[in-house]
């Protein structure tokens, strides 16, 4: 069944495949899937200065984003796409010419790749992060941008300098590949990506969040990450916690 549904999904793409060759489509894919998954967060972000509902499920309940903080960011993250993201994926789409299977991969085989991208990218990230808060100079020139807003909010994600957004992105892009994953995992990859982070950066910690879905604290999400935006020595890792526990750098608050 789940094998069936994966190839009818894979069937739309190659009908509409002329989406897929076009040098446009990953700047477009990688923007609106972002805005996608942080317009719920900036609603609620605008809603809970005034429902107590709402604002008990804030990490730092006592900071509000600003509709001026927002739009900066906004604008911030749109800038990057233009003026880095989008030159550098058409020099991607001019050398890389994209071959499509006729089949989808098998459910399982799409999960094991997922996680494996997922673990590999959360490994590269641990290392880069911490080198770039370990070395002032790495710290001062391109990681101190990202810091500048201490409480985490859903747009502030992607608030980061050409240097950083270039590092992950290029960790985000490579992984697949390295992998030899099928294209539809590739795709699915990048929204998981995109959505775990924004999730990481949403100072919401509700029921349904990702770290309390995964057992035995393997997961650190929202307030994992919140907190090493508040105390800066601590939590490099962007999902998960093994590599911070190993490193002596957990901070569970």
């Amino acid at each position: 069944m789940s094998t069936t549904l994966l190839q009818g999904i894979w069937d739309w793409v190659l009908v509409h495949d002329h989406w897929l060759h076009s040098p446009f489509f990953p700047v477009l894919f990688s923007l609106g899937t972002y805005l996608l998954f942080c317009l719920p967060y900036v609603v609620l972000d605008i809603l809970s200065p005034h429902v107590e509902l709402i604002r008990c499920y804030k990490i730092q309940q006592k900071h509000h984003v600003s509709w001026r903080v927002m739009w900066t960011c906004l604008v911030h993250s749109v800038y990057n796409h233009v003026v880095f993201i989008f030159p550098l994926t058409v020099i991607h789409w001019y050398w890389r010419q994209v071959s499509l299977p006729v089949e989808a991969p098998h459910v399982l085989k799409v999960a094991q790749d997922l996680v494996t991208c997922l673990l590999l990218f959360d490994f590269q990230y641990f290392v880069w992060h911490m080198l770039h808060h370990k070395v002032p100079w790495l710290y001062r020139t391109f990681h101190k941008v990202h810091h500048k807003y201490t409480s985490t909010f859903a747009l502030s994600t992607e608030y980061s300098g050409m240097w950083e957004t270039l590092s992950l992105g290029f960790f985000a892009a490579i992984n697949p590949q390295l992998l030899g994953c099928h294209p539809l995992t590739e795709l699915l990859f990048f929204v998981l990506n995109i959505w775990l982070s924004v999730e990481d950066h949403c100072g919401y910690d509700f029921p349904w969040a990702t770290h309390r879905l995964v057992p035995f604290g393997l997961y650190g999400g929202a307030p994992h990450h919140d907190l090493h935006h508040l105390k800066f020595k601590s939590n490099y890792a962007p999902y998960f916690t093994h590599w911070d526990r190993l490193f002596g750098t957990l901070h569970e608050g």
